[in-house]
C-alpha cells in the first residue's frame, strides 16, 4: 500500500507520458484535457477521499462536502477503490453536492448563473463526446495508477 506521497509522486510522473499516449491515439487537444483530468483525478479525485488524506486536506475549507461521502463509503470498498465504479460515484456525489448547494443558494436569493442542470450535463456529453470521452479517461486512468500503486504494481 502506497503513500500519499508516493501516489502524488506516480500521478505528477506519469502526467505527461499519459498526455503524449492520449495525444498520440487521439489527437493534440484531448491528449490536453486528458492530462489536466489525470492531474486533477489523481490530485483532487483520489480514491482515498474517504480518509484523511493529501487529496482531501487539497479541497481547503470546502472538505467539508466531502463529509457524507467518507460518512457512507468505506475505505478500499468497490465502492471507492473499484476501478469504474469508484470514479462513477465520486464524479456523481461531485455533481450532486454543487446541485444541492446550488439549489440552497438561489432558494436564500443568491443569483446563480453558473447552476448546470441534468439537461445541460447530458447536453454537453453529447455536444462534445470527444472532450468528455478525454476528461473521463483522465480521470479514470488516474484512479487506476492511485489501485496499482496500491498494490506495488507500479
Amino acid at each position: 500500500m502506497a503513500t500519499g506521497l508516493k501516489h502524488d509522486q506516480a500521478i505528477k510522473f506519469w502526467f505527461l507520458p499519459f498526455s503524449i499516449l492520449i495525444s498520440l491515439i487521439f489527437d493534440i487537444k484531448s491528449g490536453i484535457i486528458s492530462g489536466l483530468c489525470f492531474l486533477v483525478g489523481g490530485l483532487w479525485l483520489s480514491p482515498d477521499l474517504d480518509v484523511p488524506s493529501k487529496p482531501l486536506n487539497r479541497w481547503g475549507i470546502l472538505k467539508i462536502i466531502w463529509w457524507p461521502y467518507r460518512s457512507l463509503i468505506k475505505h478500499r470498498s468497490i465502492f471507492s477503490h473499484a476501478p469504474i465504479i469508484g470514479t462513477a460515484i465520486r464524479i456523481s456525489y461531485l455533481i450532486i453536492i454543487y446541485f444541492l448547494i446550488s439549489i440552497l443558494l438561489e432558494k436564500i436569493g443568491f443569483q446563480n448563473d453558473l447552476l448546470i442542470s441534468k439537461g445541460n450535463i447530458l447536453d454537453i456529453l453529447k455536444n462534445y463526446p470527444d472532450e468528455s470521452l478525454a476528461a473521463i479517461i483522465g480521470i479514470e486512468a488516474s484512479a487506476l495508477v492511485h489501485l496499482l500503486k496500491d498494490h506495488n504494481s507500479l
